[in-house]
Parts: C-alpha cells; sequence; structure tokens
C-alpha cells in the first residue's frame, strides 16, 4: 500500500529535506510540493491524498488556518521551527508534530505511525461487519488519542473499560490509557464476539472475567456491577456462548 502524500512548505530547503526522505521509504509516494498553503487548496480538494506534511508558519495561510479550511482533511504530519504550536497542532488531529531541523529516524519514526493507522483503516474497509456494525475479531488492534499521541491498544489486552465523565479509562494487563472519547464510539470499534456494556461505566472482556457473583463481575482485584438495564443482556450472552 502506497501513502500518497503533498508536502507544504515556504522553505526550499525544507522541502528538499522532505523530498528526500520520501524517497527513502518504500510505503511513501510523495506526489507533489507547495511552497505556500493556498495553491494546495484546490490540488487536495480535488486529488486523493493520504497524508499532509505541513509547515505552521507561512505568509497568507498557515498550516492550521489551512486545515480549518479544508474539511475533513487528510492525515497531518505537521513540521515546523516552533514548538509553541504543539498542543494547538494536536487537537487538530495531527498524527505527529516534528521540530526543525528533522532527523531522517524521527522522520520514519513518524511515517511509521500514518502507515500502521492506514493499515488499520484498510482492514476496516475489508472487513464484514456484524449486524451490529462492529467488527468481527479479525482485527488485532486499534488507535486512541491520549495526551498528544496515538496510542496502540490491542484488544487481548484489555480488562475492561471504564467510564470517568467525559473520558474513558482502558484497563490492560500492563497499563492504564485515558482518552476522550463516547461508549457508543468504544463499541463500534470493539469486537462485538468478545465485549460487552454490562453498566452504564463499564464494559468488559468476556474472555477476562475470573468470576460472577450477585451481580457482580470480577476481573483481576475489580468488581464491575452489572445493572439491571444491560443484566438481561449479559446473561443472554452469556447463554449463547454456552456458559450457564
Amino acid at each position: 500500500m502506497k501513502i500518497r502524500c503533498i508536502a507544504i512548505d515556504d522553505e526550499p530547503l525544507a522541502l528538499d529535506i522532505i523530498k528526500d526522505y520520501c524517497q527513502r521509504i518504500p510505503f511513501l509516494d510523495l506526489v507533489e510540493t507547495f511552497d505556500n498553503a493556498i495553491d494546495s487548496i484546490n490540488y487536495i480538494k480535488s486529488n486523493q491524498i493520504d497524508l499532509l506534511f505541513l509547515d505552521i508558519q507561512m505568509e497568507d495561510l498557515s498550516g492550521i488556518q489551512l486545515l480549518k479550511v479544508l474539511n475533513p482533511h487528510p492525515l497531518v504530519i505537521f513540521t515546523t521551527a516552533y514548538d509553541i504550536y504543539a498542543l494547538q497542532g494536536f487537537e487538530l488531529d495531527a498524527v505527529d508534530y516534528l521540530l526543525k531541523p528533522i532527523s531522517f529516524e524521527r522522520f520514519l519514526k513518524a511515517a511509521g505511525k500514518v502507515n500502521e493507522i492506514m493499515s488499520l483503516k484498510q482492514l476496516k474497509t475489508i472487513d464484514k461487519p456484524s449486524p451490529t456494525g462492529a467488527p468481527e475479531l479479525n482485527l488485532e488492534y486499534f488507535f486512541v488519542k491520549t495526551e498528544f499521541r496515538l496510542e496502540k491498544i490491542l484488544f487481548n489486552e484489555i480488562l475492561y473499560i471504564e467510564g470517568m465523565g467525559d473520558y474513558l479509562r482502558i484497563i490492560m494487563k500492563t497499563k492504564k490509557i485515558m482518552t476522550l472519547q463516547s461508549f457508543k464510539k468504544m463499541e463500534e470499534i470493539l469486537p462485538v464476539n468478545n465485549f460487552l456494556r454490562v453498566h452504564k461505566s463499564y464494559i468488559v472482556a468476556i474472555d477476562k472475567i475470573e468470576n460472577i457473583e450477585r451481580c457482580r463481575i470480577k476481573i483481576g482485584d475489580k468488581f464491575i456491577p452489572i445493572s439491571n438495564t444491560y443484566k438481561k443482556t449479559f446473561f443472554e450472552f452469556l447463554g449463547k456462548e454456552g456458559i450457564t
């Protein structure tokens, strides 16, 4: 799979470096470069572009302003000499934020993140959805945004997911991840054959349940309540799996 990308930067030397780096990475296809953001708009809107290498401080139209014009926009890796825009960049869902001068090692790492995201999207397209719209357990992982990065989450590492206000806390065997996410969106991502909502504040991995007693699920040292709203669905699911 080739990732079609363009580079936008008002510094010729910066564009030359990106060209060189892209030529050294087999899965990147740099199809065009622009020395200003305005000239790139029509090209992006009329062509299939997967990734933007985007400078922030440019005359007439900044990189951040360009993303606001493009809605939706391709995946973005910011390439800039200024770190003061990092937070704003990630709020615009940038995959990565590269500070100039950019080393090839750091550029390769950022490109690798995009490659993983694109691979995941491709697999989701190929996957046949279940009647509920959630993918079957053909994928091994997904990504969530946490702090200023995209974190890779392995399905088989998840113990349970807990709601905390507007955030979800994903509890795994070796770590805990906080992400600004809704239960509805999470239920669309999780494989339906192993994850089930048991409470307004909890989703559990069925294969990680140690025991069930008095409408409480034990996973590790955590006791998770089964609410009346989800009780029937939960026990019907267990029945279908041959668990009585």
